[in-house]
Protein backbone atom coordinates (compact mmCIF):
# COMPACT_ATOMS: atom_id res chain seq x y z
CA UNK A 1 0.00 0.00 0.00
CA UNK A 2 1.28 3.36 -1.28
CA UNK A 3 0.64 5.86 2.32
CA UNK A 4 1.14 9.53 1.55
CA UNK A 5 3.73 11.23 3.32
CA UNK A 6 1.87 13.35 5.65
CA UNK A 7 -0.21 10.45 6.67
CA UNK A 8 1.83 9.20 9.82
CA UNK A 9 -0.69 6.94 11.60
CA UNK A 10 -1.26 5.22 8.09
CA UNK A 11 2.18 4.57 7.75
CA UNK A 12 2.64 3.05 10.91
CA UNK A 13 -0.19 1.24 10.82
CA UNK A 14 1.55 -0.04 7.12
CA UNK A 15 4.53 -1.15 9.64
CA UNK A 16 6.29 1.47 8.84
CA UNK A 17 8.24 3.28 11.60
CA UNK A 18 7.78 6.91 12.25
CA UNK A 19 9.69 9.59 14.17
CA UNK A 20 8.16 11.01 16.51
CA UNK A 21 5.25 8.30 16.28
CA UNK A 22 1.40 9.21 15.77
CA UNK A 23 -0.77 9.76 18.64
CA UNK A 24 -4.11 9.49 18.87
CA UNK A 25 -6.63 8.16 22.11
CA UNK A 26 -9.45 6.03 22.69
CA UNK A 27 -12.51 8.16 23.75
CA UNK A 28 -10.50 11.68 22.81
CA UNK A 29 -14.16 12.85 21.99
CA UNK A 30 -15.74 13.04 25.16
CA UNK A 31 -16.75 14.59 28.22
CA UNK A 32 -13.49 15.69 29.73
CA UNK A 33 -14.04 18.39 27.08
CA UNK A 34 -16.52 21.49 27.79
CA UNK A 35 -17.08 21.98 24.04
CA UNK A 36 -18.37 18.08 23.56
CA UNK A 37 -20.56 18.88 27.57
CA UNK A 38 -22.29 21.68 25.30
CA UNK A 39 -23.36 19.16 22.26
CA UNK A 40 -24.17 16.69 24.99
CA UNK A 41 -26.63 18.67 26.98
CA UNK A 42 -28.53 19.80 23.66
CA UNK A 43 -28.55 16.61 21.50
CA UNK A 44 -31.27 14.39 23.72
CA UNK A 45 -30.30 10.65 24.64
CA UNK A 46 -26.48 9.74 24.03
CA UNK A 47 -28.02 7.75 20.57
CA UNK A 48 -29.54 10.67 19.28
CA UNK A 49 -26.37 12.31 19.74
CA UNK A 50 -24.83 8.88 17.86
CA UNK A 51 -27.29 9.40 14.64
CA UNK A 52 -27.16 12.91 14.25
CA UNK A 53 -24.61 13.29 11.76
CA UNK A 54 -23.94 17.18 12.26
CA UNK A 55 -23.54 16.55 15.84
CA UNK A 56 -21.57 13.61 15.70
CA UNK A 57 -18.95 15.15 12.76
CA UNK A 58 -18.39 18.12 15.62
CA UNK A 59 -17.14 16.02 18.46
CA UNK A 60 -15.53 13.53 16.26
CA UNK A 61 -13.60 17.21 14.99
CA UNK A 62 -13.34 19.01 18.26
CA UNK A 63 -10.52 17.15 19.70
CA UNK A 64 -8.61 17.49 16.26
CA UNK A 65 -8.93 21.40 16.32
CA UNK A 66 -7.81 21.23 19.89
CA UNK A 67 -4.82 18.85 19.58
CA UNK A 68 -4.00 18.42 16.26
CA UNK A 69 -4.09 14.31 16.83
CA UNK A 70 -2.80 12.19 13.54
CA UNK A 71 -6.15 10.25 14.27
CA UNK A 72 -9.67 11.32 14.27
CA UNK A 73 -12.14 8.00 15.62
CA UNK A 74 -15.80 8.35 14.35
CA UNK A 75 -17.65 9.23 17.24
CA UNK A 76 -20.50 6.42 17.65
CA UNK A 77 -20.69 3.33 20.23
CA UNK A 78 -19.72 -0.41 19.62
CA UNK A 79 -24.01 -1.11 20.17
CA UNK A 80 -24.67 0.36 17.33
CA UNK A 81 -24.60 -3.20 16.11
CA UNK A 82 -27.14 -4.79 18.68
CA UNK A 83 -29.57 -1.77 17.87
CA UNK A 84 -29.43 -1.82 14.50
CA UNK A 85 -30.31 -5.62 15.09
CA UNK A 86 -33.30 -5.00 16.84
CA UNK A 87 -32.32 -5.03 20.41
CA UNK A 88 -33.43 -2.15 22.34
CA UNK A 89 -30.62 0.19 23.71
CA UNK A 90 -30.65 2.72 26.03
CA UNK A 91 -27.95 4.68 28.33
CA UNK A 92 -27.62 5.75 31.75
CA UNK A 93 -25.13 5.34 33.65
CA UNK A 94 -23.91 2.58 31.07
CA UNK A 95 -25.82 1.04 28.54
CA UNK A 96 -28.79 -0.91 29.29
CA UNK A 97 -29.58 -3.63 26.39
CA UNK A 98 -33.27 -6.02 26.16
CA UNK A 99 -31.00 -9.40 27.29
CA UNK A 100 -31.25 -12.09 24.84
CA UNK A 101 -31.77 -14.97 26.99
CA UNK A 102 -30.96 -18.26 24.79
CA UNK A 103 -30.66 -19.70 21.11
CA UNK A 104 -34.60 -19.26 20.59
CA UNK A 105 -34.39 -15.52 20.45
CA UNK A 106 -32.06 -15.58 18.02
CA UNK A 107 -34.62 -15.40 14.83
CA UNK A 108 -35.92 -12.28 16.08
CA UNK A 109 -31.83 -10.51 15.46
CA UNK A 110 -32.72 -8.35 11.81
CA UNK A 111 -29.35 -8.25 10.58
CA UNK A 112 -30.18 -6.60 7.03
CA UNK A 113 -31.39 -3.76 9.89
CA UNK A 114 -28.18 -3.43 10.48
CA UNK A 115 -26.61 -1.13 8.04
CA UNK A 116 -30.02 0.43 6.89
CA UNK A 117 -30.26 1.92 10.87
CA UNK A 118 -26.38 3.30 10.60
CA UNK A 119 -27.02 5.07 7.84
CA UNK A 120 -26.33 8.25 9.71
CA UNK A 121 -23.13 6.84 11.02
CA UNK A 122 -21.95 6.33 7.29
CA UNK A 123 -22.95 9.88 6.68
CA UNK A 124 -20.82 11.05 9.63
CA UNK A 125 -17.83 9.52 8.21
CA UNK A 126 -18.96 11.15 4.94
CA UNK A 127 -18.77 15.00 6.90
CA UNK A 128 -16.13 14.10 8.97
CA UNK A 129 -13.32 13.45 6.24
CA UNK A 130 -14.47 16.07 4.04
CA UNK A 131 -13.74 18.70 6.85
CA UNK A 132 -10.31 16.86 8.42
CA UNK A 133 -6.90 18.26 7.66
CA UNK A 134 -4.94 16.36 5.27
CA UNK A 135 -2.52 14.77 7.84
CA UNK A 136 -5.04 13.65 9.59
CA UNK A 137 -6.73 9.72 9.35
CA UNK A 138 -10.32 8.85 9.52
CA UNK A 139 -10.65 5.46 11.99
CA UNK A 140 -13.82 3.67 11.71
CA UNK A 141 -14.82 1.32 14.85
CA UNK A 142 -17.08 -1.62 15.94
CA UNK A 143 -17.18 -3.81 18.85
CA UNK A 144 -15.95 -7.15 18.34
CA UNK A 145 -18.19 -10.18 18.23
CA UNK A 146 -17.05 -11.60 21.82
CA UNK A 147 -18.05 -8.16 23.45
CA UNK A 148 -21.36 -7.02 21.49
CA UNK A 149 -22.38 -10.70 22.49
CA UNK A 150 -21.53 -9.92 26.25
CA UNK A 151 -23.46 -6.98 26.10
CA UNK A 152 -26.76 -8.40 24.46
CA UNK A 153 -26.81 -11.52 26.96
CA UNK A 154 -26.00 -10.21 29.92
CA UNK A 155 -28.21 -7.07 29.24
CA UNK A 156 -25.45 -4.48 30.01
CA UNK A 157 -21.93 -4.28 31.92
CA UNK A 158 -21.30 -7.03 34.24
CA UNK A 159 -18.75 -8.60 37.02
CA UNK A 160 -18.61 -11.95 36.14
CA UNK A 161 -20.09 -12.73 33.17
CA UNK A 162 -21.92 -15.79 34.23
CA UNK A 163 -24.83 -15.52 31.70
CA UNK A 164 -22.96 -15.50 28.66
CA UNK A 165 -20.11 -17.74 29.94
CA UNK A 166 -22.67 -20.33 30.66
CA UNK A 167 -24.30 -20.34 27.28
CA UNK A 168 -21.23 -20.81 25.47
CA UNK A 169 -20.21 -23.24 27.88
CA UNK A 170 -23.22 -25.46 27.78
CA UNK A 171 -24.66 -24.25 24.42
CA UNK A 172 -21.66 -23.87 22.46
CA UNK A 173 -23.46 -24.55 18.75
CA UNK A 174 -26.34 -22.22 19.56
CA UNK A 175 -23.99 -19.53 20.88
CA UNK A 176 -21.74 -19.96 17.84
CA UNK A 177 -25.23 -18.77 15.71
CA UNK A 178 -24.93 -15.87 17.43
CA UNK A 179 -21.26 -15.10 17.12
CA UNK A 180 -21.34 -15.77 13.39
CA UNK A 181 -24.71 -13.00 12.77
CA UNK A 182 -22.15 -11.13 14.75
CA UNK A 183 -19.05 -11.67 12.71
CA UNK A 184 -21.42 -11.05 9.21
CA UNK A 185 -23.15 -7.59 10.58
CA UNK A 186 -20.22 -6.12 11.79
CA UNK A 187 -18.05 -7.03 8.45
CA UNK A 188 -20.58 -5.47 6.41
CA UNK A 189 -20.90 -2.43 8.97
CA UNK A 190 -17.01 -1.86 8.72
CA UNK A 191 -16.89 -2.04 5.20
CA UNK A 192 -20.01 0.34 5.03
CA UNK A 193 -17.57 3.25 7.07
CA UNK A 194 -14.76 2.44 4.61
CA UNK A 195 -16.94 2.69 2.30
CA UNK A 196 -18.01 6.44 3.40
CA UNK A 197 -14.19 7.64 3.77
CA UNK A 198 -12.56 5.68 6.87
CA UNK A 199 -8.93 5.25 6.19
CA UNK A 200 -8.73 2.76 9.21
CA UNK A 201 -10.79 0.77 11.69
CA UNK A 202 -10.62 -0.65 14.70
CA UNK A 203 -12.27 -3.69 16.39
CA UNK A 204 -12.68 -2.95 20.01
CA UNK A 205 -12.76 -6.47 22.39
CA UNK A 206 -13.52 -5.27 25.94
CA UNK A 207 -14.10 -7.93 27.40
CA UNK A 208 -12.08 -10.71 25.50
CA UNK A 209 -9.76 -10.28 29.02
CA UNK A 210 -12.73 -12.11 31.09
CA UNK A 211 -12.21 -15.09 28.76
CA UNK A 212 -9.65 -18.25 29.75
CA UNK A 213 -7.09 -19.68 26.54
CA UNK A 214 -9.13 -21.49 24.79
CA UNK A 215 -12.30 -19.81 24.83
CA UNK A 216 -10.61 -16.77 23.94
CA UNK A 217 -9.22 -18.37 20.82
CA UNK A 218 -13.12 -19.90 19.75
CA UNK A 219 -14.90 -16.71 20.76
CA UNK A 220 -12.66 -13.84 20.45
CA UNK A 221 -9.54 -14.25 18.42
CA UNK A 222 -11.48 -16.76 15.69
CA UNK A 223 -14.23 -14.12 15.55
CA UNK A 224 -12.13 -11.72 14.99
CA UNK A 225 -9.89 -13.01 12.35
CA UNK A 226 -13.21 -13.88 10.26
CA UNK A 227 -14.23 -10.08 10.48
CA UNK A 228 -10.55 -9.17 9.32
CA UNK A 229 -10.94 -11.77 6.85
CA UNK A 230 -14.04 -9.85 5.25
CA UNK A 231 -12.73 -6.88 5.59
CA UNK A 232 -10.13 -7.01 3.97
CA UNK A 233 -11.51 -8.85 1.15
CA UNK A 234 -12.94 -5.74 0.14
CA UNK A 235 -10.40 -3.60 1.08
CA UNK A 236 -6.85 -5.27 1.01
CA UNK A 237 -5.77 -1.99 1.59
CA UNK A 238 -7.30 -0.60 4.49
CA UNK A 239 -5.06 -1.48 8.26
CA UNK A 240 -7.01 -2.98 10.45
CA UNK A 241 -6.31 -2.45 14.61
CA UNK A 242 -7.35 -4.59 17.42
CA UNK A 243 -7.73 -3.62 20.81
CA UNK A 244 -8.70 -6.47 22.82
CA UNK A 245 -8.18 -4.90 26.70
CA UNK A 246 -6.60 -7.73 29.17
CA UNK A 247 -6.12 -9.94 26.37
CA UNK A 248 -2.13 -10.08 28.43
CA UNK A 249 -0.40 -13.27 26.70
CA UNK A 250 -2.97 -13.68 24.50
CA UNK A 251 -1.70 -10.42 22.46
CA UNK A 252 0.90 -12.21 20.62
CA UNK A 253 -2.05 -14.87 19.48
CA UNK A 254 -3.59 -12.18 18.13
CA UNK A 255 -0.45 -10.20 16.22
CA UNK A 256 0.28 -14.08 14.82
CA UNK A 257 -3.06 -15.08 13.96
CA UNK A 258 -5.45 -12.72 13.79
CA UNK A 259 -4.42 -11.06 10.30
CA UNK A 260 -4.49 -7.61 12.30
CA UNK A 261 -1.86 -4.79 11.18
CA UNK A 262 -1.57 -3.50 14.56
CA UNK A 263 -2.48 -4.71 18.29
CA UNK A 264 -3.61 -2.26 20.69
CA UNK A 265 -2.34 -3.52 23.99
CA UNK A 266 -3.59 -1.99 27.71
CA UNK A 267 -1.53 -0.36 30.45
CA UNK A 268 -0.71 -3.34 32.40
CA UNK A 269 1.00 -4.77 29.06
CA UNK A 270 4.93 -4.87 30.13
CA UNK A 271 6.52 -2.63 27.42
CA UNK A 272 9.46 -5.15 27.18
CA UNK A 273 7.35 -8.01 26.14
CA UNK A 274 5.26 -6.15 23.89
CA UNK A 275 8.16 -5.45 22.03
CA UNK A 276 9.81 -8.63 21.89
CA UNK A 277 6.37 -11.25 21.60
CA UNK A 278 3.90 -8.83 19.33
CA UNK A 279 5.85 -5.36 17.90
CA UNK A 280 8.44 -8.29 16.10
CA UNK A 281 4.81 -9.26 14.02
CA UNK A 282 2.79 -6.42 13.64
CA UNK A 283 2.64 -2.51 15.08
CA UNK A 284 1.65 -2.38 17.99
CA UNK A 285 -0.87 0.90 19.60
CA UNK A 286 -0.33 1.65 23.55
CA UNK A 287 -0.34 1.90 26.46
CA UNK A 288 0.03 4.79 28.80
CA UNK A 289 -2.22 4.07 32.01
CA UNK A 290 -5.47 6.75 31.64
CA UNK A 291 -5.05 7.80 35.45
CA UNK A 292 -1.29 9.17 34.39
CA UNK A 293 -3.30 11.40 31.92
CA UNK A 294 -5.62 12.69 34.93
CA UNK A 295 -2.24 12.58 37.30
CA UNK A 296 -0.28 15.10 34.69
CA UNK A 297 3.11 16.56 35.60
CA UNK A 298 6.41 15.07 35.33
CA UNK A 299 5.07 11.71 35.92
CA UNK A 300 3.02 11.98 32.70
CA UNK A 301 6.03 12.96 30.88
CA UNK A 302 8.20 9.95 32.48
CA UNK A 303 6.18 7.41 31.76
CA UNK A 304 5.65 8.78 27.99
CA UNK A 305 9.08 9.12 27.56
CA UNK A 306 9.74 5.23 28.62
CA UNK A 307 6.93 3.97 26.22
CA UNK A 308 8.37 5.50 23.31
CA UNK A 309 12.28 4.53 23.91
CA UNK A 310 10.85 1.08 24.12
CA UNK A 311 8.58 0.89 21.04
CA UNK A 312 9.38 3.79 19.26
CA UNK A 313 12.03 2.24 17.75
CA UNK A 314 9.45 0.02 15.69
CA UNK A 315 6.03 0.56 14.19
CA UNK A 316 4.13 1.95 16.59
CA UNK A 317 0.86 3.97 17.30
CA UNK A 318 1.36 6.32 20.53
CA UNK A 319 -2.17 5.37 22.98
CA UNK A 320 -3.82 4.89 26.11
CA UNK A 321 -4.30 1.50 27.65
CA UNK A 322 -8.09 2.37 27.66
CA UNK A 323 -10.18 5.69 27.08
CA UNK A 324 -10.11 9.30 28.65
CA UNK A 325 -11.08 9.16 31.61
CA UNK A 326 -13.81 12.17 32.31
CA UNK A 327 -12.02 14.00 34.60
CA UNK A 328 -8.91 14.31 32.39
CA UNK A 329 -7.82 18.25 32.36
CA UNK A 330 -7.96 18.98 28.81
CA UNK A 331 -4.44 20.75 29.04
CA UNK A 332 -2.93 17.34 30.18
CA UNK A 333 -3.58 15.76 26.72
CA UNK A 334 -1.83 18.93 25.34
CA UNK A 335 0.81 18.38 27.25
CA UNK A 336 0.84 14.80 26.16
CA UNK A 337 0.58 15.15 22.18
CA UNK A 338 3.65 17.54 22.94
CA UNK A 339 5.74 15.44 24.92
CA UNK A 340 4.80 12.67 22.30
CA UNK A 341 6.06 15.15 19.28
CA UNK A 342 9.18 16.24 21.55
CA UNK A 343 12.58 15.79 19.32
CA UNK A 344 14.91 12.98 20.92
Amino acid sequence: MAVPENKNLLRALTRQTVTPPPVWLMRQAGRYLPEYRAVRADAGSFLDLCYTPELAAEVTLQPIRRFQLDGAILFSDILVVADGLGRKVTFDEGPKLEPLRDASELESLQPDRVCERAAPVFETVRRVRRELPANTTLIGFAGAPWTVATYMVEGGGSRDFQRVKSWAYRAPESFARLIDVLVDVTSRYLNAQIGAGAETVQLFDSWAGVLPELPFRRWSLEPIRAVIANVHAVHPEVPVIVFARGAGANYEMLAAESGADAIGIDATTPLGWARDHVQSRCAVQGNLDPALLVAGGAALDAEIDRIVATLGRRPFVFNLGHGVLPETPPEHVAQLVARVRKPR
